[in-house]
């Protein structure tokens, strides 16, 4: 009797372990929206874009290029003080309200 319970128990146990994690596995994979934004990666940060003659992903030479983009949450880019599109220079983002 007292091996069936211990059993059972591993069992219920089990059962809700194992729902937790897959719980927090689709809470983990939902995915944000994101965009691209121009000018607002540090030197060697940007995710791609980053000019003629760079292979992509962390190739930006200097902090905030212009022609360099990181992705970044939906909505705040402009924010951020980045812009949606390639832009020429490498000024320093100045955030938007």
């Amino acid at each position: 009797m007292k091996t069936t319970l211990t059993l059972m128990s591993a069992a219920i146990l089990a059962t809700a372990f194992t729902g937790a994690v897959t719980t927090a596995d689709a809470v983990a994979k939902e995915k944000v929206k994101q965009e691209k934004c121009f000018g607002v990666s540090l030197k060697g940060k940007n995710d791609c874009a980053a000019g003629p003659g760079t292979s992509c992903a962390g190739t930006s030479t200097v902090d905030y290029q212009g022609n360099a983009w990181k992705l970044v949450p939906a909505g705040t880019c402009v924010k951020m003080g980045g812009t949606l599109k390639e832009h020429a220079g490498n000024a320093m983002p100045h955030p938007k309200g």
